[in-house]
This record gives structure tokens, C-alpha cells and sequence, in this order.
């Protein structure tokens, strides 16, 4: 065959070897991304919490449509918040081995629609919020947003400090829970942030020893990553299980929950602060997985005894 007669062959462009290289993905995989961005895991917990704060504080006047309302809306704050910590989050996410598949790191969603898509979800939720009866939950939501997404994400590759300022995020659900069905503050709330804020201390301490090198290698400053014997960390555990003792029985002093409310949390409070010793006494993987695995229990089965054990206004 002569040259003339030889069929030409056109080079592909730029766009179409971007499109070899990068196939169209399907709306329902594009959708899973997104909804891994809210980490609905942490969601779930979130609202739990938040329901628990709702029902104490409504005390047998719970009213149907505003718990839903509040429910939406705090899920969508939190759905915020996550996606918000994983777009500061991208590039040590990337360096984390448990972290590396996450849709961003991973380079299945772009960083600003991402954002986009966060700052909806958490001012809808705001939003919804404040058109509520008790508009004041909508400030406690608002902090809350504010503090996890961009307080709590700044501090972790800067100091240890990062823990504590990130518990008071962590521990702050239940009371917009309460605030969103009675519109005001007190012990109660207080109460209830204190047994959320104390109990996270073991359980994350637990988490952070387990991946410590992890942690290391994203650049986040854990006490664990300073702690090569884990000797500090052991006794922080101990430290805050101890001070969440009598603290989860503030719920009966202040007219909360009943005796056998009291007799279940100080049960379940003495096997956390039990395995915090143990973790302590002999720090290694094995006791911290079996302290996570305490907190894990501990939080729903608190939370349950205060429903099914409040006392009357």
C-alpha cells in the first residue's frame, strides 16, 4: 500500500487523554463520596447525643416535630463539621495510612466543592435551627461547628493542647439538645457536658496510642507521638476515668435520673476507670484496644440509663 493511500491517524488531545486517564465516575459512587465527606459514623453518635439532651430537657413533654427538626438540623451541622475537617485535613490525611482512601486524599472529590458542599450542610443546619421555638440552640450548633472545624483542625498539627479544646466540641451536642427543647441553660446541660467531656479523654487517649505512628506520620501532634513509653498518656487515662466517677453521678444529686440511674453509672464508671488502670499499669496495644472498646460501651449504656431512669421536673 502507498503512503498516499495509508489511512492518517489523528493524536488524541490534551481533554481526551485526560478523559482515558480519569473515566466519568457515576452519580451513586460521586454520592457515596459525599457522604463519606460527613463521616456519618460520627453523625450517628452525634445525634444520639443530641436526643438524649432533647428528651431529659423536654421531661415528658417531648414534642415530635421539634426533636426531628433539632435532629435535622444538628446532623447537619455535624455532617458540616467533618466535611470541613477532612478539606483543612486533605494533605495529612494523605500521609495516614487509616486515613489515605478518604475521598479527598484520594483525589475522588476537589477541595473547593467539597467546601462548598460542607458550608451548606453546616449553615443549613444553623439555620434550621434558629427557625426553631428555642433559637438559642442555634448559637450552642454555630460554636460547635466553629470550634471542631476550625479550631480543634488548626491546633492538631500545633500542640497536644488539641485534645481538650477538641472535647469541648465533642461534648457539646447533648446541650443543644436541651437548650433546643427548653430555650435555657443550668446544671442539667452542664451536667450532661461534663460526663460527654471527661468520658472522651480515655477513649481518645486509647485511639491515639493505638495509631501513634500514624498520627506521626500526618504531622499531628498527639501526646502519644511524645510519649514513647506511654507513661503519660496511661496516667491521663486514669486521670480523667477517675474525675468522670463522680461526675456521672451528678445527674441523681441534681434531680436528673433516679437510684438506679446512680447504681448503673457508678457500675459502668468503675470498669472504665478499671481498664484505664489497667492501660496504664501495662500501656501496649492490647489494653488500649480493650480501653476503646470500654468507651464504646460506656456512652450509649450511660445514656440509656438516663432515659430510662429521669426523674420528674
Amino acid at each position: 500500500m502507498s503512503a498516499a493511500l495509508a489511512p492518517t491517524v489523528e493524536p488524541l488531545s490534551a481533554e481526551a487523554l485526560g478523559a482515558l486517564a480519569n473515566p466519568p465516575r457515576s452519580t451513586s459512587a460521586v454520592v457515596r463520596d459525599y457522604l463519606a465527606l460527613t463521616k456519618p459514623r460520627i453523625v450517628t453518635m452525634v445525634l444520639i447525643t443530641v436526643a438524649v439532651g432533647y428528651v431529659l430537657g423536654a421531661r415528658g413533654s417531648t414534642d415530635p416535630v421539634g426533636l426531628l427538626l433539632t435532629l435535622l438540623a444538628t446532623g447537619l451541622v455535624a455532617a458540616g463539621a467533618s466535611g470541613w475537617n477532612q478539606v483543612i485535613e486533605r494533605d495529612r490525611d494523605a500521609r495516614m495510612r487509616r486515613t489515605a482512601r478518604r475521598p479527598l486524599p484520594d483525589g475522588r472529590l476537589e477541595r473547593r466543592p467539597a467546601a462548598l458542599f460542607s458550608s451548606l450542610l453546616a449553615f443549613a443546619g444553623v439555620g434550621l435551627l434558629g427557625l426553631g421555638r428555642h433559637p438559642e440552640a442555634a448559637l450552642v450548633a454555630l460554636a460547635t461547628f466553629l470550634l471542631y472545624a476550625f479550631l480543634y483542625t488548626w491546633l492538631k498539627p500545633r500542640t497536644t493542647l488539641n485534645t481538650p479544646v477538641g472535647a469541648v466540641p465533642g461534648a457539646l451536642p447533648p446541650v443543644i439538645g436541651w437548650v433546643a427543647a427548653t430555650g435555657g441553660f443550668g446544671i442539667e446541660p452542664l451536667t450532661l457536658f461534663l460526663i460527654m467531656f471527661l468520658w472522651q479523654f480515655p477513649h481518645f487517649l486509647a485511639i491515639a496510642w493505638i495509631h501513634r505512628d500514624d498520627y506521626r506520620r500526618g504531622g499531628m501532634r498527639m501526646l502519644s507521638g511524645h510519649d514513647p513509653k506511654g507513661r503519660l498518656t496511661g496516667a491521663q487515662s486514669v486521670w480523667y476515668a477517675l474525675a468522670l466517677v463522680p461526675v456521672a453521678l451528678l445527674p441523681t444529686v441534681v434531680g436528673m435520673a433516679g437510684p438506679y440511674y446512680g447504681a448503673g453509672a457508678l457500675v459502668l464508671s468503675l470498669i472504665y476507670l478499671a481498664d484505664a488502670v489497667r492501660f496504664c499499669r501495662s500501656v501496649s496495644d492490647g489494653t488500649a484496644r480493650r480501653l476503646m472498646r470500654t468507651s464504646f460501651l460506656y456512652l450509649p449504656t450511660i445514656l440509656l440509663l438516663l432515659l430510662l431512669n429521669p426523674l420528674p421536673a
